[in-house]
């Protein structure tokens, strides 16, 4: 019951927080009926008949612009859309001491503006972090969102797979890196995985280069050394024109490695592609010429005395020419057909090779499958002419250089193929190989003329590179000079019919000068004089005295072979007297001396 006597002091007052509210509302109406009358009323005391009725639109205006003190001792005021003050005070139930709870102001909220004091915000006693109450935490790093059913709040968290990151546009999806590249750190990007292939700094260039490089000095050394003797029997009987063809095609195979070492770009492809058979072609092509050439001359021997064709210097580089333009034309249609690129190959997820589009693929065997072809064709013919006499013994060391080139490429072939993987080491073998075939045949064909030239000069005549003359006995003299060959042809024979020889006298026989393969062009025409020789000994060796020595040769006259029975007396006579390079002939009748050209 109020007595009436009750009162309130300033000192001892205390309200509920909530009163404030009631507070406020009343005193807003009181400023605007106080600021409604004294613009009505003019300051007149009691209420005036401008406000008899009071419009309720009026007072509206008035208390959308009140703004006082409350008994908070905040302002109260009303915001744009009629609402007021937002003002709160945050509190929170604190456990201060076992057993001891009690309200703790802790921050507020004032016009928009959250203030918290974190410190003095616990969970429990012995926790002081507060708890965090949401439905789903933010995901890591990596991780891509999957709501749940229903809520728009919440989702689960999954992560992206090692080669995705999470959509920049949308959360809720991981997307693919493409290849060559790989997500970053936060896996927010995709950053270019760097590049791969044979630099040459690396260990494998370098080897390989190292290796050709030898390789070029010995072939330009063999170069100089050919140059300087080019007009000795060693050098004439090897075929100059050939041997310098097949060392231009070494050094092309040395120089290749220097093109597959370089950074990989759609000019480089082009040179490897074309150069890699070209290299090749240019040397079998050379070595298939030779042996074509030394088959068919003694082959040509045992069967005719007719001289082969196109076994002259001029037509031996028409027909390498020749074998050498089906590879620059294979090559040609190839580059025509695929133009070499410079691309990128993923072997795996995590490799980025720069390569030449005919390194991914067996497309090089394009390249090979030619020269391939030659060293098949070339072998069969250092087979089948092995057992030639032993001074034209050159085949046999082009046919060691085609078994050895055999093995090589019959190691290469599955090494290539194996290494699909690691283009590095597959580039780095086909250099090798390139260089290990020109090496096998720079050693095996040109190491046995060097040592003739260089160890042992006295060898490097004419009579050396001969074979044995079969037939000719030992009191027959040969001399070579520097400009001719000079042999003999026949000797005197008694009681022979005139149309059988008009010679009395021993004639010798000159045989041109030849700028490829001498001793080959003497063995054609001692092979052809065996054979012409052969049908008239079985009839003429009759009537031989058994004392005597038969023997066949030779006997050029008019521009005629004329096959003729030679008699060597037991006492070794007549012997034609060699004075420098001409020949003295004795013992010519007048018959003789009419017919025979000295």
């Amino acid at each position: 019951m109020c007595t009436k006597k009750e009162k309130l002091t300033k000192t001892n007052t205390m309200f509920e927080a909530q009163l404030q509210f009631v507070s406020d509302a009343v005193m807003a109406f009181a400023h605007a009926f106080k600021d409604m009358h004294m613009d009505l009323c003019d300051g007149k005391p009691g209420i005036c008949n401008e406000l008899k009725p009071i419009k309720g639109t009026e007072l509206l205006k008035y208390l959308r612009k009140i703004k006082f003190t409350g008994l908070s001792g905040d302002e109260f005021h009303f915001d744009p859309n009629g609402d007021g003050p937002a003002r709160y005070n945050i509190i929170h139930f604190k456990q201060v001491a076992p057993n001891d709870y009690k309200w703790v102001r802790v921050g507020q909220y004032l016009e928009g503006e959250l203030k918290l004091n974190i410190s003095e915000i616990q969970f429990k006693l012995s926790h002081p972090n507060p708890p965090e109450s949401v439905c789903s935490l933010p995901c890591s790093t990596g991780q891509a969102k999957k709501y749940v059913d229903g809520e728009s709040c919440c989702w689960h968290c999954f992560n992206c797979t090692q080669y995705q990151i999470r959509s920049p546009l949308d959360e809720t999806q991981c997307e693919n890196c493409p290849m060559g590249t790989t997500p970053n750190e936060l896996k927010t990007i995709c950053i270019e995985i760097p590049e791969q292939f044979l630099r040459p700094e690396s260990g494998w260039a370098i080897g390989a280069m190292s290796f050709s490089s030898t390789g070029i000095l010995i072939t330009l050394f063999v170069v100089g050394i050919f140059v300087k003797h080019g007009d000795t029997p060693v050098v004439r009987a090897s075929g100059r024109e050939l041997s310098y063809v097949l060392l231009s095609g070494i050094l092309l195979c040395y120089l290749l490695t220097f093109a597959l070492v370089l950074r990989p770009t759609d000019f480089v492809c082009g040179i490897q592609r074309f150069g890699a058979g070209f290299c090749f072609a240019v040397v079998y092509a050379a070595l298939l010429t030779k042996t074509n050439r030394i088959s068919r001359i003694f082959n040509a021997g045992k069967r005719t005395a007719k001289r082969p064709s196109f076994i002259s210097p001029r037509s031996q580089i028409i027909i390498c020419c020749g074998l050498v333009g089906v590879q620059v034309l294979i090559n040609g249609v190839w580059i025509a057909v695929s133009p070499p690129r410079a691309v990128h190959h993923y072997p795996t997820r995590d490799d980025n090779h720069l390569v030449c589009s005919s390194h991914i693929d067996a497309s090089y065997m394009i390249a090979f499958g030619y020269p391939i072809l030659l060293i098949i064709i070339c072998t069969i013919y250092a087979v089948l002419t092995r057992k030639i006499p032993e001074a034209f013994n050159e085949s046999k060391h082009i046919g060691f250089t085609m078994y050895t080139t055999c093995v090589i490429w019959l190691a290469f072939v599955p090494l290539y193929f194996g290494t699909s993987n690691h283009v590095p080491l597959r580039i780095t073998s086909m250099a090798v190989t390139i260089s290990l075939s020109a090496s096998v045949t720079l050693a095996c064909l040109f190491s046995p003329k060097l040592y003739i030239i260089l160890v042992h000069p006295e060898r490097n005549i004419r009579q050396s590179m001969m074979p044995a003359r079969h037939g000719v006995g030992k009191n027959v003299a040969l001399t070579g000079t520097s400009h001719s060959f000079i042999g003999p042809a026949a000797a005197i024979v008694p009681n022979l019919p005139n149309t059988q020889t008009s010679c009395l006298s021993v004639k010798l026989v000159r045989v041109d000068e030849s700028t490829q393969s001498d001793v080959y062009e003497l063995e054609l025409e001692n092979n052809m004089k065996s054979n012409n020789i052969k049908t008239q000994s079985t009839q003429s060796t009759q009537t031989l005295n058994n004392n005597y020595e038969t023997k066949y040769a030779q006997t050029l006259c008019h521009n005629a072979i004329i096959p003729e029975i030679i008699q060597t007396p037991p006492d070794h006579s007549p012997v034609p007297e060699i004075i420098g390079n001409d020949t003295k002939i004795n013992n010519c009748n007048g018959n003789a001396n009419n017919n025979c050209n000295s």
